[in-house]
């Protein structure tokens, strides 16, 4: 059943309630968005966690207007609606500034196949989008780019990006990001990661469109 307006507000809250309180953005840093109608609705700019409400959501239409006499939308909405836009299988996306997946985005270190868990970015490597500045349309169409095809990559400088179907698989993707991201940056400490092979990532990217639960008809 198509979910309501109001629960897709209240999923937004929640979101960035939980990656406040699981670490993995600080202040008012990253934002999230979910597919609505012919538009989006995103979080507003500049508010913490703790005070968003479903009514503090911005809506953005298809043309990227939004409501004049509401909350301004996230300095980084064209690139979520640019992502909405040009995926029609994404519904969800969620932007942070995760610690050890920025650390290695500010390094200029893409993740590599380290770990079986880089493969949740529908990839053998988790890349990095070039740097640009916040907000900007270069910056939107570098992360779109990077990401064709992907639900994961870092940007640089920045923070980390992921995609999914719905809006909490895409933070699921983000969480699971960060833990590669750790594990690689860990192995930098020690003399380096021993890498899986092209072959064992494929196989892996395999598994992972089969892994789970089946679904069942209603």
């Amino acid at each position: 059943m198509p979910i309501s307006e109001t629960e897709l507000r209240q999923q937004l809250v929640d979101v960035m309630s939980k990656m406040a309180a699981r670490g993995l953005n600080k202040g008012t840093s990253g934002n999230c968005s979910v597919r609505h109608g012919e538009g989006m609705l995103i979080t507003p700019t500049g508010v913490v966690p703790e005070a968003l409400t479903p009514e503090s959501m911005v809506y953005v239409d298809a043309g990227g207007g939004v409501d004049p006499k509401g909350l301004a939308p996230s300095s980084e909405w064209r690139m979520h609606k640019g992502l909405l836009d040009q995926r029609p299988d994404v519904n969800g996306v969620v932007h942070c500034h995760s610690h050890y997946a920025t650390v290695l985005a500010c390094a200029g270190r893409p993740i590599p196949s380290v770990h079986y868990m880089v493969g949740v970015s529908g990839g053998p490597t988790i890349e990095i989008a070039p740097y640009d500045m916040f907000g900007t349309r270069a910056l939107a169409d570098g992360v779109v780019a990077t990401l064709h095809g992907r639900f994961a990559c870092l940007m640089a400088n920045h923070g980390q990006i992921a995609l999914g179907p719905t809006l909490a698989r895409a933070l699921a993707i983000a969480e699971q990001v960060e833990e590669p991201a750790a594990v690689y940056w860990g192995t930098l400490a020690i003399g380096g990661p021993q890498l899986l092979s092209p072959q064992q990532m494929t196989d892996i990217q395999a598994a992972f469109r089969t892994y789970g639960q089946p679904r069942r008809a209603s």
